[in-house]
């Protein structure tokens, strides 16, 4: 553990005793959790009085079938493992979380040299939070693609739209519950001389890790 991070980690408690849901060393980073409400005052304060001048990232979470163990299989056979999902398969060590969404932004003061993630938790049903575009501008692209793959609304931004899906997609491609084929395929009509959607072609399937072996069993 870098000697920086538990003074910061105390320094982020006595300022945000009354709100933070949360504060640790996660993954050899300082890590702070508030609800959404708090995201703007939280997100000035480290800026102007920690240093935290630069947002390296941003991205969405959806926690909404987290900690179900579905691809974890210790069986295998000759030609690859055996499904690996168990409806009713969880990991009994899981810390429970506070909302189906949440949004992370990792950190970094250059001065200073510290790294701090924040996560903030939003509402499950129509998950919205500030934008954080005032404090750091480069986020907005990256708000503008947690708005794309996750649906999460971000507040005052000046223009959320899609970014790496087309305007006519459906839905959110990173969601859970969101099918693995999709809801609609598309292709260039040379009649039409346009791009038509359609219903997806692909049926539904589970996809598996194969084991190839090279050994005696294998041999003439």
């Amino acid at each position: 553990m870098a000697a920086y991070q538990q003074t910061l980690l105390e320094q982020l408690q006595q300022r945000f005793s009354n709100i933070l849901l949360k504060v640790e060393i996660a993954k050899k980073e300082v890590t702070i959790e508030i609800s959404d409400v708090h995201i703007l005052p939280v997100c000035y304060a480290l800026r102007d009085d920690f240093g935290f001048e630069q947002l390296i990232d941003l991205c969405g979470i959806d926690y909404s079938i987290y900690a179900q163990a579905d691809w974890e299989t210790k069986t295998a056979s000759s030609t690859g493992f055996s499904r690996g999902v168990s409806t009713t398969a969880t990991l009994q060590t899981a810390t429970p979380k506070y909302s189906r969404f949440a949004v992370v932004y990792h950190l970094l003061s250059v001065q200073q040299n510290r790294r701090l993630r924040v996560r903030a938790y939003t509402e499950t049903d129509q998950p919205r939070i500030d934008s954080v575009i005032k404090v750091w501008n480069c986020a907005n692209w990256f708000e503008r693609e947690a708005f794309d793959l996750y649906g999460i609304l971000f507040e005052g931004h000046p223009d959320l739209r899609r970014l790496l899906t087309d305007y006519g997609f459906i839905g959110h491609p990173f969601r859970k519950d969101f099918p693995i084929s999709g809801n609609v395929e598309m292709r260039y009509d040379p009649e039409l001389k346009r791009v038509v959607y359609e219903p997806v072609s692909i049926p539904p399937r589970v996809l598996v890790p194969k084991v190839i072996r090279h050994d005696n069993r294998y041999t003439n």
